[in-house]
């Protein structure tokens, strides 16, 4: 007697990251509740299940969902695009984010993670790692809950820059917030959603809140994760404070093992690799942002060095000033192509590698690498449907190709969360559209209003 299930998704190829990376063509998943009970041939799933709704079909490929360990949810989604792009680092974060940043209210917030979670979702992925820009934590929440995404989020946290003034924390301030959301947000939603300790990182934190942050990671079995080097400003700050390089200090002060996450991580130099790769740590590469605020990712970058030492490295969008997309399609594409020329070498990051990075490396970066990022059994049903009647996928000759060299999150069909259909046919059926459109408009301009800092386009505008 055929067994029952809620769903089976059907693809002209199922792309399953596995362990030995199995493409099933012509297959199915499987699905009961919120896990995957069967992945496998199409044929052979319909005579062993009876489901209650079949999806899917011969013009789909079906992948894990994308993983994105790096996204401000709060903060950027509402600004996208207003920061010039042309602005050196330190201009950029202190002279436009940073003011952006704290003139949000907490509806303001509510909506942007609201926004945010809807691009990744319409582009794929299914779980994020939040970096650390809310401000009005519980509102946030109540919006991630509502939409359906998965992710770790946590509060701004930070005990040493004097301003924005609403920032403005003492140490026992930032240990009471991670105290706080680690205690109050444990598992929301059917652990869907979850705080973490999270710290800006940079230079922003005293060594008694990276140890503080760092045991209450240990006590609530969350993980760290912080910014981390992407220009010399943290690399001099530190050997300023401390005569020591920062990946130097924090494995002194015992901050580095394997479930912690640190993003960018562009300006280290090889025994501060070294010690990265002895602790175990993940890195969230970021490549857009890379680009775009001229880090020299492609000059001296070591992600290909921490890839050959076992350093689990992941993907990140970062912020919509950074990078201005949340679409991790786009961001695997880059990963795939900036080392072949950085290096000179075709054989850097090939696409499945890139893929990986975005799935299965995702999963690891988080500590959830027995529940998302592949398609096997007992894992949470977070899956993609990729339309491939579209000019992009067509003619379609290697599955792995097409993901990362051609495809990105516009072909995006359909998407469930923890066994839930929450996009169909490109549309969220979590969420009113239309309104949210318009409801982000009207915030975007009237928080860059408020901020009082200046419309730098250069094109007039008549």
């Amino acid at each position: 007697m055929a067994e029952n299930v809620d769903l089976l998704i059907k693809g002209w190829y199922v792309v399953t990251m596995n362990e030995t990376r199995d493409i099933i063509q012509d297959g199915a998943v499987a699905v009961r509740g919120n896990q995957i009970v069967a992945v496998g041939k199409a044929s052979e799933l319909e005579e062993t299940y009876t489901a209650t709704k079949i999806v899917g079909g011969d013009r789909f490929v079906v992948t894990p969902g994308m993983v994105n360990t790096h996204i401000h949810i709060t903060g950027e989604p509402l600004t996208r695009g207003y920061v010039p792009d042309d602005t050196p680092f330190v201009e950029n974060v202190f002279m436009w984010l940073c003011p952006l940043y704290a003139v949000h209210t907490a509806a303001e917030e509510r909506l942007s993670a609201e926004l945010a979670a809807v691009e990744m979702l319409k582009s794929g992925t299914t779980t994020f790692l939040e970096a650390g820009t809310i401000r009005f934590l519980d509102e946030v929440i109540e919006a991630l809950v509502d939409v359906g995404i998965r992710g770790k989020v946590g509060k701004w946290v930070w005990d040493l820059p004097p301003e924005p003034d609403v920032y403005k924390q003492n140490t026992d301030e930032a240990i009471g917030h991670l105290e706080r959301q680690l205690t109050e947000y444990k598992s929301v939603a059917d652990g869907r959603i979850a705080a973490s300790s999270i710290l800006v990182g940079h230079t922003t934190a005293s060594d008694p809140l990276w140890q503080a942050a760092r045991s209450l990671a240990d006590d609530h079995g969350t993980g760290m994760s912080f910014h981390m080097s992407p220009a010399m400003l943290d690399p001099d700050g530190f050997i300023e404070s401390f005569g020591q390089r920062p990946m130097i200090h924090l494995d002194e002060l015992g901050i580095l093992r394997d479930d912690v996450t640190m993003t960018h991580c562009v300006q280290v130099d090889d025994q501060e690799l070294g010690v990265m790769a002895n602790a175990g740590v993940s890195v969230a590469h970021c490549p857009t942002t890379a680009l775009k605020v001229s880090y020299g990712v492609t000059q001296v970058g070591k992600m290909p060095e921490m890839m050959q030492r076992g350093i689990n490295v992941s993907i990140g969008t970062d912020g919509n000033n950074a990078s201005n997309y949340s679409d991790m399609m786009r961001a695997t594409y880059l990963v795939a192509g900036l080392f072949k020329d950085a290096r000179q070498d075709p054989q850097m990051f090939p696409a499945e590698m890139a893929y990986e990075m975005a799935t299965i490396g995702g999963a690891k970066s988080m500590g959830m690498q027995d529940s998302i990022g592949s398609l096997e059994v007992g894992k949470r049903a977070d899956l993609v449907m990729h339309d491939t009647d579209r000019p992009e996928w067509r003619p379609l000759l290697n599955v792995m190709n097409q993901l990362v060299w051609s495809a990105d999150g516009r072909g995006v069909h359909t998407v469930l969360v923890d066994g839930k259909i929450v996009v169909e046919a490109g549309r969220m059926l979590t969420v009113d559209e239309d309104k949210l459109w318009a409801d982000a408009q009207q915030a975007g301009e009237a928080i860059t209003l408020r901020s009082g800092l200046p419309d730098k386009s250069k094109y007039p505008i008549l």
